[in-house]
């Protein structure tokens, strides 16, 4: 799979670059593609928050299909969120102002740059299909959000979203090849250089408790682990992350 070409495509306007992803793979398209387009009118981010419209912004979904589980295929969010850390440094972002925050958001100076979605299902032809949505703020930001974002525009280094795509695609495929050849590990100790909060306290929020300890380091299948009081130790899976700046 690693060898296959990967295609770009372009849509003037969908609702969501993930649904088009979808609708391909149930079709039986097997990729790797990157869907993205000038205007969508109804993507979504984690938990079902909006991400849509801001003119001049990249959305966009890569579909690969693999022959993995799902555990381990959602590893692809970290390659997801180096991708767009090399988008930040070739654009012109400073490395240590761009940091990763665990598990799918891109900050830059604490204030929100992107946002990755992963969904997956079982390829038609066998496999696990998924897609892998990106929302960069290339050239606006949301000013209506809880969270603090933030454009490249706005830093002073603006980049247009058909070149941004490009560099995107073969940061994700460079980084893919690697986790495909070498496993989780050296994806998992590129991503910690940049991890946003590693070693401070923080609080995460799961379906059923809120758990609050010092992020410690990524688990082996890239779980965050949280140093508790006493010296107990938790490795959480899913779950939303909040620092006391955040």
């Amino acid at each position: 799979m690693t060898g296959l070409a990967t295609r770009l495509e372009w849509l003037d306007e969908t609702a969501s670059t993930n649904s088009e992803v979808r609708e391909r793979a149930e079709a039986g398209e097997r990729g790797p593609l990157w869907i993205a387009t000038r205007r969508q009118t109804a993507g979504r981010g984690r938990r079902g928050r909006s991400w849509s419209g801001l003119d001049g912004n990249l959305f966009t979904t890569g579909l690969y299909t693999l022959a993995d589980a799902p555990q381990r295929a959602a590893q692809l969010s970290f390659i997801a969120a180096l991708a767009v850390g090399d988008l930040c440094d070739q654009a012109g972002a400073e490395f240590s102002n761009t940091r990763l925050k665990w598990p799918n958001d891109v900050l830059i100076s604490g204030r929100k740059l992107a946002g990755i979605l992963l969904e997956s299902g079982k390829a038609p032809g066998g496999g696990l299909w998924l897609a892998v949505g990106i929302g960069v703020n290339l050239m606006a930001s949301p000013q209506d959000v809880e969270r603090p974002a933030t454009s490249l525009a706005e830093i002073g280094v603006p980049l247009d979203r058909e070149r941004a795509l490009e560099i995107l695609s073969a940061a994700f495929d460079r980084y893919f090849a690697v986790w495909f050849r070498e496993g989780f590990g050296p994806i998992r100790d590129r991503w910690l250089v940049r991890a946003y909060g590693l070693g401070d306290r923080c609080q995460a929020r799961l379906n059923d408790e809120t758990v609050t300890g010092i992020f410690a380091d990524l688990g082996p299948d890239g779980s965050l682990r949280l140093d508790l009081a006493q010296g107990e130790r938790r490795f959480i899976s899913a779950g939303e992350v909040f620092f006391p700046e955040s």
